[in-house]
């Protein structure tokens, strides 16, 4: 599984077997808090099975849905490198199982293979980088540009030409993920729905046909 995880790709067999060897597995039901945000951080989650929500609220309890993640994804890197808190919290949606690395394993890790550390830093530079690039979206695009981008950055492609997302996100979901009201993101995906942009199996959305660049 570790070999999956993007912030280890280039290292060796050796040195992923090490990682592998000094983590633990630990499974989690549905609808459970994994981690806090501002709770103390001192291990990195690798997501074996199932699927979360990554989050943060404020002090009225809103929420905002920062990603949503599944097999092969992973959250709480930075606990490896420094000693700050989480700064986001992470609940289940699905039962789930992950791989645990705890920050004080990784560093007698570290110890034996310091070339974990320049490939760990380099591809946690891509990472930051993809980061910039969302935040940046969320700043200077308007509620149709935001949405549209999480439409299609949760969808994957089907046999028959469409775009298929498998998440059963709400219309509160998408409006958590973009910082706008409900009925806005209600308004557009009626609009699309019009349109046959889009159109909705079951709980799924499915997108017909590339989204409109304006609305």
């Amino acid at each position: 599984m570790l070999q999956q995880v993007e912030i280890f790709q280039g290292l060796s067999e050796d040195e992923i077997g090490t990682l592998t060897e000094s983590s633990t597995r630990r499974s989690f039901p549905k609808n459970t808090v994994v981690i806090h945000e501002n709770d103390p951080a001192d291990s990195l989650f690798v997501i074996e099975s199932g699927r979360v929500k990554v989050y943060c609220s404020d002090k009225n309890g809103k929420e905002f849905i920062m990603n949503t993640q599944g097999a092969g994804d992973y959250f709480g890197e930075l606990a490896l490198l420094d000693d700050s808190t989480r700064s986001a919290s992470v609940r289940t949606v699905e039962k789930c199982t992950f791989c645990i690395v705890y920050k004080d394993d990784f560093n007698r890790v570290l110890d034996e293979h310091p070339n974990i550390a320049r490939h760990l830093i380099r591809n946690l530079a891509s990472r930051v980088r993809k980061l910039t690039a969302d935040v940046k979206s969320l700043a200077l695009q308007d509620v149709y540009g935001r949405v549209a981008n999480v439409l299609m950055d949760l969808s994957e492609e089907r046999g028959d030409g469409t775009l298929y997302i498998a998440d059963k996100l709400t219309q509160q979901d998408i409006a958590d993920r973009v910082g706008a009201s409900r009925e806005m993101v209600a308004r557009i995906l009626k609009d699309l729905t019009i349109g046959e942009y889009i159109r909705f199996e079951g709980r799924h959305i499915i997108i017909n046909t590339r989204l409109p660049a304006k609305y």
